[in-house]
């Protein structure tokens, strides 16, 4: 990631984090010129992430910003590290994986130098950076459009790829669960995810607490569709209580329970 990246990122986060920042303060918190801030900002509104007016940059609430990465880059870290540990317990040197572009699953990727070796395929550049030089990794970087609001690879171009393959594993988030279902901002990441799921012999889902009631628009799968579905240790004794109830093979990370009761 370039520093503007890098940059750029941080004001999406801070911004989307108070709502509203005056184009001064920025400058002054990033220790950069009003005319960068400027620049930055004529970018991230052209992304839809931000609105530039009145001297501001202002929170824009839209299913772009929530789909981005910039928007859930840094949230929940602590629930993402434990779903990644308990998800790398279903990993097995030899095997290929998927990873697609949820930030959740982007805590897993440091972890997999301890279970290689491994072919990944992912369409998430930054997870294709982390692994690039990871010994005992084989890559497969998945091409198609580039999408900067989320890092990813995306479109027709992406989806072909993966129908051509088939994988042992396929690790995945969501942006929300309504009825028990996957539910995401962007049809375009659906598409990516299904194909990946379509392609997979296990379908693993990672989802920490604050998604069970959140709303997104277009539906990806029902959890009971997964072969395992790993919450977080805040998830509610009711929510994991029904799901196992439906049949739903669901580990809560952390807790003592194998991965595989029910």
């Amino acid at each position: 990631m370039s520093k503007r990246d890098a940059r750029q990122r941080s004001i999406v986060a801070a911004v989307l984090s108070e709502g509203s920042i005056r184009i001064e303060d920025l400058a002054e918190r990033f220790d950069i010129s009003a005319m960068t801030v400027h620049r930055d900002l004529n970018d991230l509104e052209e992304q839809g992430l931000l609105r530039k007016s009145r001297g501001a940059a202002t929170a824009l609430p839209s299913s772009v910003v929530e789909s981005s990465d910039a928007f859930r880059i840094g949230q929940q870290n602590k629930s993402k590290t434990a779903l990644a540990k308990a998800a790398l317990e279903l990993i097995e040197p030899g095997q290929a994986v998927f990873l697609d572009d949820s930030t959740t699953v982007s805590h897993l990727v440091p972890l997999l130098a301890g279970v290689t070796p491994l072919t990944v395929i992912t369409n998430y550049l930054p997870n294709m950076e982390a692994l690039k030089s990871m010994a005992g990794v084989e890559l497969v970087a998945l091409g198609g459009i580039y999408r900067r609001w989320c890092s990813s690879f995306m479109g027709r171009a992406t989806t072909e790829s993966i129908e051509q393959m088939r994988a042992d594993l396929f690790v995945t988030s969501t942006a929300a669960i309504i009825d028990d279902t996957c539910f995401h901002q962007s049809q375009e990441t659906v598409d990516i995810k299904r194909a990946m799921f379509e392609a997979s012999a296990l379908r693993v889902l990672t989802v920490d607490h604050t998604k069970f009631g959140k709303r997104a628009l277009y539906r990806l799968a029902s959890l009971s569709e997964f072969d395992h579905v790993i919450v977080d240790a805040d998830t509610s004794p009711d929510d994991v209580t029904r799901l196992r109830q439906h049949g739903v093979n669901v580990t809560v990370a952390g807790a003592t329970a194998a991965p595989q009761g029910v």
